[in-house]
Order: structure tokens, then C-alpha cells, then sequence
């Protein structure tokens, strides 16, 4: 049995009736619901009776300090078996961490920790290391975006690297960390005990000059399967420097996030070489990025290697027009590998889907998610839409938000939706003007098609 419950104020008898629930769940999610220190008494004693409770999630609650400090003396109980423990943004500080560290030091079955958005600082995250070092601690995944880390701290976490060979996923995004304090990390990842999988490092305050470092670990660890730099300024030097890395035959990335890098067409190049020879390469984000149409011509002549197999392309906001669309429609026609591709926040218009069109129309086409929000879209493209949607049941996922369909366009997506062929799950219409006749008349048909989710 599970307890899922979001965005709920809780009444105290509301409470007592969830607290039995509590008794007999696997995992319990009680996110924004308005808890505070004094219902983690309640959910300490949880803890301690049901012996089935394995994942635990409390995000955006203002537990505080206290509130931990009643939480952790139910973990710390012989008969407590979680695994997983999700507290992010729960207006924790330094001084829960001594805390966390006994519980990890005495808790081997205790895998996951989620603590983003807290301010946990400097000297709590070092408490938590502490923790994370000792023999007994088995953890698997720890998260700790937004925690106010400082470079000081990566000579610890280095050390846990080296230490924990159990550790697969860690997330220390969005902290001041800078380049001097990657490369410390980087010695940990390298360490041979390290089997670290998963990597975050988004918004770290880091250039081009940790990517030398990044590349020399992409080339030696091949467990390392998941590398994310997104909103670093690392430009197009900063990526071929990791290129040199991911090209490494021993480099198996699997997804790869660059999101707000300051990459331009040269990058692309580089990139474009990447995607044709590195066949472990599903997932690649270049969102926000400045590739252009001719970045993007780059990147097609990668994707259209037979050698490709990239499954997942994120390309919004990357000043793309309807001149390049041609190059993606052909990469839509000849690699049967790729499945979600995100355009959305690029102008390519009318032209561009019609264009698009010939690409998704091809037998050899395996697309299952589209999106093409804020792409200058009116009426006029909404028939060829239609005749992608009864023509390919592949097709599962469509955004079309923030364009001008109005009534018209949106009537004849409407009638596509309605043959049997079209399988489509999730319709995202967010944005876009209906008169109320038009607006029945999506209930109605989401009403008739019980796997059709329209979002407006």
C-alpha cells in the first residue's frame, strides 16, 4: 500500500486518519502539505512500528531542526528499514546534519538522501561527510543542490569518493564551487574504488578549465554513464575539451546535459563527431544554447550516422529558424533510434512543420514524443499535424503550447484524434485562445479516449 498525497492542509483529524494509513504503507509522500516539527513526532513513531516502510518523502514542509531531530531517533530504531528519504527544501541548517550523520553511520539500510534546497552551509555538509565516510553507510544516492556548499567541502567529498564504493548518483548543483574545487572532486572520481555513475554540476560556477578535468574522468571511468555541466559558461572550448574525453573509448555516457553552456556552431562540430561515433550516447540536452541553424546542420550530419543512437534530443531556445528543418526532417526519415525530440522556443513557423512533416511521415520515423511549444505556429500547420496523428500510432506525446492554433487548427487536431490510428497519450494545448465550444468539445473527446491526457 502506498500514501500519495500532495498540497494538502492538514486538519487534526485528517492527521489522525493518515497517521493509521501511515502504519500500513510501503512509501508515504506527503509533499507541501503544511508540516511542521510537531507532526514528525508522529512520523518518528512510524518509523519505529511499520517494519515495511522503505521510502519516505516530506518535501517543502517546514520541519526545521527539531522536526529531523524527531525523525532521525525513529530512523536510528533497530526495527526501522527506509531506504530512501526525501527532505528538500524543509528549512533544514547545519545543525540537523549531526543528525543525518548518526543515522547514516548506524543505518546500512538507508540508500537514498535527497537534502536540496536547505541551508545546510559549509561546516553541516562536512558533519554530513563524517557520516557518509563511515564503514556501515551503504548510500547509495545523495543530493545536494541548493545547500550552500563552498569549495572547502570538495576535499571531503573527494574523500568520500574514494571511500564509498556504493555511492552511484551525486547532486551538488546550484553551489559555489568553481573550478579549483572540480578539480579536487575530480581526484576522487578517479580513485579506482569509485564507481560513481551519475554526476550533477549545474549552476557551479565552473569555465572551461574544469573540463579538462571532467574529460581526463569521462576517459578512465566508464561507470560514469551520467554527466551534467548545464549553466556553466563553459562555451565552445569548454566542450571540446570534453569531447576529447566522451570520444575516449572508454568514455560509456549515456546522457549527457549542456544546457546554457554558451556553445555556438563550433561547438557543434565537435558535438556532431560525438553523437557519430558514440553509440552509448541515448541523451543529449542542449537547451538555451546558441547553435543556430548552422550549429544545427552540424549536429544532423552526427545524428544521421548510422553509428548514432541518440533516443532523447533537448534543442529549445536555440535560435533555430525553418531553414534547418530540413536537415532534422531528414534525420527523422533515416535514424530509427531517436524517440523525444524538444524544439520548443524556436521560430521555425508554418513552413518549418510542414517541412518537419515529410521527416515524421516516414516509415523508418519512430518519434513517440514532439514538442513544439512557442514555435510561431498558427492554423495553417495544424493539417499536416492532423495527418501525423492519424497516420502515426508511434506517436504518443505532442506539445503545442504557446501558439496561435485558435479554434480552427485546434478543430482539426480534434477529428485526427478521433481515428483509430492515432494513439496519441498526452496532448499539451497550454496557452492558446478557445472559445468554449472548442474547449467542451476536448473534454468530450478526452472523456471518450480513456488513455488521452489533454492539458490546457
Amino acid at each position: 500500500m502506498d500514501l500519495d498525497i500532495q498540497c494538502e492542509e492538514m486538519s487534526a483529524s485528517r492527521w489522525t486518519e493518515l497517521k493509521s494509513s501511515m502504519n500500513t504503507s510501503k512509501t508515504v509522500r506527503l509533499d507541501d502539505c503544511s508540516l511542521s516539527a510537531s507532526h514528525c513526532k508522529d512520523i518518528g513513531s512510524v518509523l519505529r512500528s511499520n517494519q515495511i516502510l522503505t521510502e519516505l518523502t516530506l518535501n517543502n514542509n517546514e520541519l526545521g531542526d527539531s522536526g529531523v531531530e524527531l525523525l532521525c531517533k525513529g530512523l536510528l530504531t533497530p526495527s526501522c528499514n527506509l531506504q530512501k528519504l526525501w527532505l528538500q527544501n524543509c528549512n533544514l541548517t547545519d545543525a540537523s546534519c549531526k543528525h543525518f550523520r548518526s543515522v547514516l553511520s548506524a543505518k546500512p539500510t538507508l540508500t537514498e538522501l535527497h537534502l536540496g534546497d536547505n541551508k545546510l552551509g559549509t561546516s553541516g555538509v562536512k558533519v554530513l561527510c563524517e557520516g557518509l565516510m563511515d564503514p556501515n553507510c551503504k548510500l547509495q544516492k545523495l543530493q545536494l543542490e541548493y545547500c550552500e556548499l563552498s569549495p572547502d567541502n570538495c576535499e571531503m567529498l573527494c574523500s568520500a569518493l574514494r571511500t564509498k564504493p556504493s555511492l552511484r548518483v551525486l547532486n551538488i548543483s546550484n553551489n559555489k564551487l568553481g573550478d579549483a574545487a572540480v578539480k579536487v572532486l575530480c581526484q576522487g572520481l578517479m580513485d579506482p574504488n569509485c564507481n560513481l555513475q551519475s554526476l550533477h554540476l549545474e549552476n557551479c560556477r565552473i569555465t572551461a578549465a574544469s573540463c579538462g578535468d571532467l574529460s581526463s574522468v569521462l576517459a578512465r571511468k566508464p561507470s560514469l554513464t551520467e554527466l551534467s555541466v548545464g549553466e556553466n559558461k563553459i562555451g565552445d572550448p569548454g566542450v571540446a575539451l570534453l569531447c576529447h574525453g566522451l570520444l575516449n573509448p572508454n568514455c560509456k555516457i549515456e546522457k549527457l546535459w549542456l544546457w546554457e553552456c554558451g556553445i555556438s556552431p563550433a561547438g557543434c562540430k565537435d558535438l556532431s563527431q560525438v553523437l557519430s561515433t558514440k553509440e552509448s550516447l541515448t541523451e543529449l540536452s542542449l537547451i538555451g544554447n546558441g547553435l543556430g541553424d548552422p550549429g544545427m546542420e552540424l549536429l544532423c550530419q552526427g545524428l544521421k550516422d548510422p553509428k548514432a543512437k541518440l533516443q532523447a534530443l533537448w534543442i529549445r531556445e536555440c535560435g533555430l529558424t525553418t531553414a534547418c528543418c530540413k536537415s532534422i526532417s531528414s534525420v527523422l526519415a533515416t535514424n530509427q533510434t531517436l524517440r523525444e525530440l524538444h524544439m520548443g522556443g524556436n521560430k521555425i513557423g508554418d513552413a518549418g512543420v510542414e517541412i518537419l512533416h515529410e521527416g515524421l511521415m516516414n516509415p523508418s520515423c519512430n518519434l513517440q514524443s514532439l514538442w513544439l511549444g512557442n514555435c510561431s505556429l498558427s492554423a495553417a500547420c495544424c493539417g499536416s499535424l492532423a495527418t501525423i496523428l492519424s497516420s502515426k500510432p508511434s506517436l504518443t506525446e505532442l506539445d503545442l503550447s504557446n501558439n496561435s492554433l485558435e479554434d480552427e487548427g485546434v478543430k482539426k487536431l480534434c477529428e485526427s484524434l478521433k481515428h483509430p490510428n492515432c494513439k496519441l497519450q498526452q496532448l499539451v494545448l497550454y496557452d492558446i485562445y478557445l472559445s468554449s465550444e472548442v474547449d467542451d468539445e476536448l473534454k468530450v473527446l478526452e472523456e471518450s479516449k480513456p488513455g488521452l491526457k489533454i492539458i490546457l
